[in-house]
């Protein structure tokens, strides 16, 4: 694909994620909110634009989106229905595993299928990022053995793929290995359903893993912990679109309800925290400060919302009621404890010393 066409499709894509977070996603986002299902209609949906490859490289045969239109894209689709986003969310972290994994059999295997939206893919990879770890990885003859706990895995049941990641017991080194859900031995691999106040439509699960054996043939990296963390600064810039998705939509909402100067204040305020946030992907600390005033400014966008609407925001299934619990969920998803120690202090007035 040439640069011009290449560009276009860009543009193309991003003009559709609008039509897409307005038309189709928002509309039912209540409705998926209230039954905590997300129809199989919005997955055919996504895929059938091509938003299951938006990650991929021109190179690749992807579209080559300039990062700026990710991001615009990921917020634009927060905005429709955070539970069907953030759900889609997790699969675009396993695209790139696969476009850039050494493992050129796994990558033939898998790649296309994922980029296509045949195979669906989640992510279970917060059990090696505490320390101690909760998800330790033990060599084995032809493979590794999994053992630990992760917390917060999401489209549990909705996708196919599982890229799980593991702490090395002997070296730290972090093993990430995808797997076809449906060949999970009931044996090894334990799920509890976790009840969520808002995403609940996420089928977000903890995981209890018990001597789970994975290949080498499905291994798709093993860094050092280092490289770990420093490949996730890039996965908090993305993170970063879930409060701007609800910014976004309380600030169409007010809009609509005549409150025009609230909503214009809120979006310089949303203007001035993303270009913090894009400025931050070369200064963690200022990332994180940035992730945390994108949260924080949710939280007030949506509670605007609510003082507009009076008292029938406050009746359950209203645009507002929800987007307050969605607010309250972006300070916390998918986020890292620096993150949450800087939102304690700020809204408790604690100073912070960093």
């Amino acid at each position: 694909m040439s640069a011009d066409n290449q560009e276009e499709a860009g543009r193309e894509l991003v003009a559709e994620a609008y039509r897409i977070a307005d038309d189709v996603l928002f509309p039912a986002a209540g409705e998926v909110d209230r039954t905590s299902t997300i129809p199989d209609s919005h997955w055919r949906t996504l895929a059938d634009a091509g938003f299951y490859g938006i990650a991929l490289p021109g190179e690749l045969g992807g579209p080559g989106l300039e990062f700026g239109q990710l991001i615009e894209i990921l917020e634009v689709m927060m905005s429709g229905c955070l539970t069907t986003a953030f759900t889609w969310l997790q699969h675009h972290g396993v695209v790139i595993a696969l476009a850039t994994t050494s493992n050129a059999e796994l990558r033939e295997r898998f790649l296309s299928k994922a980029t296509s939206g045949t195979k669906r893919a989640g992510v279970a990879y917060a059990g090696a990022v505490p320390t101690p770890p909760r998800m330790r990885a033990t060599r084995v003859d032809g493979g590794w053995r999994l053992d630990g706990y992760a917390p917060f895995v999401s489209g549990w049941g909705i996708t196919e793929l599982l890229q799980i990641s593991a702490r090395d017991v002997d070296t730290d080194d972090v093993v990430a290995a995808i797997i076809e859900t449906d060949k999970l031995p009931t044996s090894a691999v334990r799920s509890a359903s976790v009840d969520l106040t808002a995403g609940n439509g996420s089928r977000t699960v903890a995981l209890a893993v018990n001597s789970l054996i994975v290949r080498d043939a499905d291994v798709v990296s093993r860094v050092p912990l280092e490289t770990f963390f420093a490949t996730q600064t890039i996965g908090v810039r993305i993170n970063g679109t879930q409060p701007f998705g609800v910014i976004r939509r309380s600030v169409g909402l007010l809009d609509e309800s005549g409150h025009a100067d609230a909503a214009q204040a809120l979006r310089r305020r949303g203007d001035e925290v993303r270009s913090r946030l894009d400025q931050g992907l070369g200064d963690p600390d200022a990332l994180i400060r940035a992730r945390a005033d994108a949260a924080r400014l949710a939280v007030d966008a949506a509670s605007a919302l609510v003082a507009a609407g009076g008292g029938p925001a406050l009746i359950r299934g209203s645009h507002a009621e929800r987007l307050v619990r969605e607010a309250a969920f972006t300070l916390v998803a998918a986020s890292r404890p620096a993150l949450k120690d800087l939102l304690v202090h700020q809204f408790s007035g604690v100073e912070d010393s960093s």
